[in-house]
């Protein structure tokens, strides 16, 4: 079978996808060569929409119901815009699928790190309860090592000759994640969003969870990191997506440090198997968050840049993000300030500087509250009474002080304008669920401390 061929397994495909897998010189057709490729890899076309109604159609791929009359086109047939950003479907043209095929059984791991006792509870019940339990959700709170924590559960399904999917709602974190994976396990692994690799088969793929409903029933185990982050966060679709592209008796692994209500009722209804780690890896709690009204910011920063520590400050929007950052170079000549959001294109290099302290201040909108690893550093988060600064943000980015050993706390202040509920919501779940640890004892949940 050819390389393009192997590039089906398990994939849910376009037309238009499979066609830019057979690029021919050949001067016969491009329907006569399609043809002749579906025939050869025996590949099954499945019809694109579904009507379920008389006014209702379906999208196979995104699993979206459509009113007709909203998606129909000018020559009659209807076509899904919920999932349009991956190629059109249309219910006259057809989703190509091929079964996944299982790859040599064989170890990849290479990592010669240690768990923790609490990160080694974690990993063993996680290789336990797959065996008994499709779905599971890890809360593990932030800078606990769940990156490490699902690496012997990972390497199991590997050695028995599985193929492992891992996803995240952010490209920042997926980066993060290939970057730690490429060198913690032997095999090549395809890094897929909008504009990262080309597919290729590989027994382990990170993606962006949108590249989820270009997959069916293609991985014996899935785990979807910050199962919480926007967009993934109570999107039926993408949780269509993920149910989709798992194997019919595959697994689900979601990693989160703050629930949503949707896996809470889950949790509740028993249809998730909920483990969870209230400390982090280096057993230190989270740092608290202080608040401070917003004219004590001058005085707060002069002070945390006497102690010599980065400082990353969040913003609630871009704009204005961008103009902060101006005005805090013209106040402070001296340090190296720059700003980062989802639309500034060199932001991987920007990060990069930071890290490795060449920036020394970094103004970013939420782009960077999970999933990124500064040792080190501070947080201030301005205006942190804005509305687009909810609960799960706000610890998410507390989340980021005290990730290191040598550094295990640290600041972190909320600068407002009178407090929102969110950030009272925040600081209550750090203390409570962070920090009295002793109220585990009595939970229904299953603790690992």
């Amino acid at each position: 079978m050819s390389t393009n061929q192997e590039k089906l397994f398990g994939r849910l495909l376009l037309k238009n996808d499979i066609l830019q897998l057979i690029k021919s010189t050949d001067k016969i057709s491009v329907s006569k060569i399609f043809s002749n490729f579906l025939l050869e890899a025996k590949v099954n076309p499945n019809l694109g929409m579904t009507s379920i109604s008389s006014n209702k159609i379906k999208c196979n791929r995104c699993g979206t119901v459509h009113i007709k009359n909203s998606v129909k086109l000018p020559i009659g047939v209807f076509y899904c815009p919920s999932c349009i950003q991956l190629g059109r479907v249309r219910s006259d043209e057809f989703l190509y699928f091929l079964p996944q095929k299982n790859f040599p059984k064989k170890s990849y791991i290479n990592w010669s790190g240690k768990l923790t006792e609490n990160q080694k509870s974690i990993s063993n019940a996680l290789c336990q309860e797959i065996n008994s339990h499709q779905q599971i959700i890890v809360q593990a709170v932030t800078g606990a090592g769940k990156t490490e924590m699902i690496y012997q559960v990972i390497e199991q399904i590997l050695e028995s000759g599985g193929v492992v999917g891992l996803a995240s709602p952010r490209i920042d974190v997926c980066l993060e994640l290939h970057q730690r994976l490429s060198r913690d396990f032997s095999c090549k692994i395809p890094l897929l969003y909008h504009d990262g690799d080309n597919y290729f088969r590989a027994p382990l793929i990170i993606m962006t969870s949108h590249q989820l409903l270009r997959f069916k029933e293609a991985f014996d185990l899935l785990i979807i990191d910050e199962v919480d982050a926007f967009p993934f966060r109570d999107n039926e679709m993408l949780y269509f997506a993920a149910e989709k592209a798992r194997k019919i008796e595959g697994n689900l692994i979601y990693l989160t440090a703050t629930s949503t209500d949707k896996l809470e009722k889950d949790i509740k209804k028993q249809k998730l198997y909920p483990l969870f780690l209230p400390r982090r890896f280096h057993n230190f709690p989270l740092v608290v968050p202080k608040f401070f009204w917003k004219n004590k910011f001058d005085k707060k920063l002069i002070e945390q840049r006497n102690s010599g520590f980065p400082l990353l400050i969040f913003a609630a929007e871009i704009e204005f993000g961008q103009e902060f950052a101006k005005q805090l170079q013209l106040k402070f000549p001296k340090e190296k300030i720059t700003s980062v959001a989802s639309t500034t294109k060199d932001r991987l290099e920007i990060v990069k500087a930071f890290r490795n302290k060449e920036i020394t201040i970094l103004i970013a909108t939420s782009i960077l509250e999970r999933g990124v690893t500064f040792p080190n550093v501070d947080v201030f988060v301005i205006n942190s009474e804005h509305p687009n600064f909810t609960k799960s943000a706000l610890i998410q980015m507390a989340g980021r002080v005290g990730r290191s050993p040598e550094r295990p706390t640290g600041l972190v202040s909320f600068f407002h304008y009178g407090k929102s509920k969110a950030m009272c919501q925040a600081v209550r779940e750090i203390k409570n669920r962070y920090h009295l640890i002793s109220r585990i004892t009595n939970s229904k949940r299953s603790w690992c401390s």
